[in-house]
């Protein structure tokens, strides 16, 4: 049985001081539970704070991008040695918003895997169709396209998946918990398909979890665990999803 695995992804959100007060907070609610692994992704700035705090506890740290060169003139770019100096074990890449926003394609997500997993960073990797596609009936496609270009020649190894519908990332919206298991489970197939090791490989869902789904979402077989948004922002919200994760 795969362990379940949740992340909180701060996203442009939480100072220092902010994240300072949230790790104090937190760690006390969770410091117990065993059952599910723990990430958390604060923004660049708060990093080192954060590594300070969580050292010696049973919660991860991630950043939320990094660069695909090792070092050079790319001004305002993070290496993979940079983040790792600071205390980061994983990486999250390929983020809708990072595809939307800044116009990273798959091969740009393919690069970046392949530069964070040679620096030893473990990495979730985020694939998911908009609404448009989703209404005409693409999602397949897209994840087709996106698993295929981002993960060409990569192994699964220290490589997370998370199915995020960019429907229902910051909008309340939910995939129901059937929809999300179809989706996981296609993912799983494609990875059966085209790679080794695919059985063993974590599938987080993204996209308004909240503490009121996240069992009915870890009820599906295929769901392995979240990507948690806006409702990881808050210590007690985010705590009660990591404990209603764990399987029952």
């Amino acid at each position: 049985m795969r362990k379940p695995f949740i992340a909180a992804n701060w996203k442009m959100n939480k100072t220092v001081e902010e994240t300072e007060e949230f790790v104090n907070s937190f760690l006390p609610m969770v410091k117990n539970i065993s059952g599910v692994d723990i990430l958390l992704a604060p923004p660049f700035t708060s990093l080192g704070a954060a590594s300070r705090l969580l050292k010696s506890s049973n919660v991860i740290l991630a950043a939320q991008n990094v660069f695909y060169e090792e070092k050079g003139a790319y001004t305002g770019e993070i290496s993979p040695a940079m983040l790792k100096s600071v205390g980061c074990s994983c990486v999250i890449i390929g983020h809708s918003e990072r595809r939307q926003y800044f116009s990273e394609s798959d091969d740009i997500v393919n690069r970046k895997i392949k530069t964070a997993r040679k620096n030893g960073l473990d990495v979730i990797l985020c694939a998911g169709e908009s609404l448009e596609e989703r209404e005409a009936n693409k999602t397949f496609n897209v994840l087709d396209r996106q698993l295929a270009g981002s993960l060409a020649d990569l192994s699964l190894d220290g490589i997370t998946i998370a199915y995020e519908p960019i429907w229902a990332i910051g909008t309340g919206k939910t995939a129901t918990k059937e929809q999300a298991n179809e989706a996981h489970a296609y993912i799983r197939q494609w990875l059966r398909q085209n790679k080794e090791g695919a059985d063993d490989v974590r599938i987080q869902y993204g996209g308004s979890v909240t503490p009121d789904n996240i069992e009915s979402l870890m009820s599906q077989s295929e769901v392995d665990g979240a990507l948690v948004g806006g409702a990881s922002l808050k210590p007690d919200s985010f705590a009660k999803i990591v404990t209603g994760a764990i399987k029952k």
